[in-house]
């Protein structure tokens, strides 16, 4: 579920407000001396929240902390450098939310744990998505997503979460290893498709109760399709 993409996002509606509905603070942030480049990193994440990925702009968050450009470019090189950082930041924090999700968790019989904890990874993965969308954005906008979620054996964060979870539903016998084959991208791309659908796409206006019982069924697809 994670990122074989970047940042850009074909047929994506265009930038607005109502996609990201946090407000934005105008007030400079205060730092000390010597840790400017946290400050820069934790405004550009709360600009991320309101913007999306389109409003990381390294003057603007210059701007925002309080300090020059000059200052800032002292830290990173240029934009880019800067939206790798937040990226890595938000892809952290959807890494969190799922584990959080799966480790709540309480069943005792292996199979079933396995199985509700594959489906747990995913209502968090659609949560974060609805309730964070500027973060969501941000995490699949670094070019670096492809070299760092291409190859499962040495990857790290959501992807590498999910291929965990994937393991574990083959080692309690709930899976066959024959299906493990792919299952990761399969599972990756229906939900992070249902995401996308209701974050950005025509799905967006569809009621929370009408869409959890969507995502249910989504769940129960992947679930039918992968466990013996």
């Amino acid at each position: 579920m994670w990122t074989l993409t970047t940042s850009r996002y074909p047929g994506r509606l265009p930038l607005s407000t109502s996609r990201y509905p946090r407000p934005v603070s105008s007030r400079p942030q205060p730092y000390h001396h010597g840790n400017l480049r946290p400050v820069l990193v934790e405004t550009a994440v709360e600009l991320a929240r309101s913007t999306g990925p389109d409003g990381v702009v390294l003057r603007e968050v210059a701007r925002r902390a309080g300090v020059s450009h000059n200052a800032a470019y002292r830290h990173f090189s240029d934009r880019a450098a800067l939206l790798a950082e937040v990226s890595d930041w938000a892809m952290a924090e959807l890494e969190k939310a799922m584990r959080a999700r799966a480790d709540a968790v309480t069943l005792t019989d292996p199979a079933r744990r396995a199985v509700k904890r594959l489906g747990e990874t995913g209502r968090a993965y659609v949560d974060f998505a609805l309730t964070e969308p500027g973060l969501f954005a941000v995490a699949f906008s670094s070019p670096e997503g492809v070299a760092a979620h291409g190859d499962p054996a040495i990857a790290t964060g959501p992807y590498a979460f999910l291929n965990d979870v994937l393991d574990e539903v083959v080692e309690a016998g709930a899976m066959t290893p024959e299906h493990r084959q792919g299952a990761d991208v399969a599972c990756w791309a229906m939900v992070h498709g249902f995401a996308e659908l209701h974050v950005h796409g025509p799905l967006r206006d569809v009621p929370a109760e009408l869409r959890a019982a969507m995502l249910e069924s989504v769940l129960d697809v992947i679930e039918r399709g992968l466990v013996a």
